[in-house]
């Protein structure tokens, strides 16, 4: 029986997940390693949680109960008896291994060690632990209150029971779980990741400006947004390390990451978090 979910990671996605499992009714412990950032995160899910209230889809005492099922600490081994553990650090295969040897070694022998990466291998993360069969790729997008797909991601020793009770709790969450193979960038990233490198081509060969680019596809393709906005919102920082793993994962130079994305990473324009990316903010 799953009641405490340990969710590693208070940035933007790990603490819109804590909310989610904490709205759902779980309690949750959030761990980062700065104090800080558990603070700035827990504001940011009270902030989310008051726009529900506004709009009539959540009680006030629904709000307050949830916060109080949300703990957060400093120390990983404040979830040495957490029945289901879900990772969200920075996208980096050495700092995730590290964090699954450790959670392997403090968690109980049948709980799921689950990552949110969005393109690391899940085999990979597996093998740094002695249950590969029970750890499996969640990955939520982003903002994880309000975006129902969840990308399940079976690794090479995943177990078909694993793989059953995390997409159970994706149901339990309101969100649809969708499996996917455990290939560099998984589903959404080999196509989105690609779209968003072509459209970066066609602004740095002049094709059209970011506006043009984006307003053809919201009208023309019906996206709700265009993949220059996309990409700021995402991180430039984050879409070239995707497009890394697609690049050095399948060796295909389709995937080659377009020079003007990496000169604008080099320059510190990220997108929305940095105030400047292909839009001021």
């Amino acid at each position: 029986m799953i009641k405490t979910v340990g969710v590693i990671g208070a940035g933007t996605m790990g603490s819109g997940i804590a909310q989610v499992f904490a709205q759902a009714r779980f309690s949750v412990r959030l761990v980062d390693v700065a104090a800080p950032m558990l603070d700035r995160a827990r504001g940011a899910i009270e902030k989310s949680l008051g726009k529900f209230v506004e709009k009539g889809t959540l009680t006030a005492a629904d709000r307050d109960a949830t916060m109080e099922r949300l703990s957060t600490t400093t120390a990983v081994d404040d979830l040495a008896d957490a029945d289901y553990v879900i990772e969200a650090i920075v996208e980096d295969a050495g700092a995730k291994c590290a964090l699954f040897k450790r959670l392997d070694a403090i968690t109980g022998p049948d709980v799921i060690l689950a990552s949110n990466t969005s393109s690391i291998s899940i085999t990979v993360l597996g093998a740094a632990t002695t249950r590969p069969d029970k750890v499996l790729g969640m990955h939520f997008m982003n903002p994880v209150p309000l975006m129902t797909l969840v990308e399940m991601i079976r690794g090479q020793a995943t177990s078909a029971d694993s793989m059953r009770i995390a997409s159970g709790l994706c149901v339990t969450l309101g969100k649809t779980p969708v499996e996917a193979a455990d290939y560099p960038g998984f589903i959404a990233n080999r196509i989105l990741m690609p779209m968003i490198n072509e459209a970066i081509y066609a602004v740095m060969e002049g094709v059209g400006t970011p506006e043009a680019i984006d307003t053809v596809m919201k009208l023309g393709m019906h996206h709700p947004m265009g993949p220059l906005t996309l990409a700021d919102f995402i991180g430039l920082d984050v879409c070239l390390a995707i497009l890394n793993v697609l690049h050095d994962g399948l060796g295909d130079p389709k995937y080659r990451p377009c020079p003007l994305l990496r000169r604008m990473v080099a320059a510190g324009h990220l997108g929305r978090k940095s105030g400047r990316g292909f839009y001021a903010y």
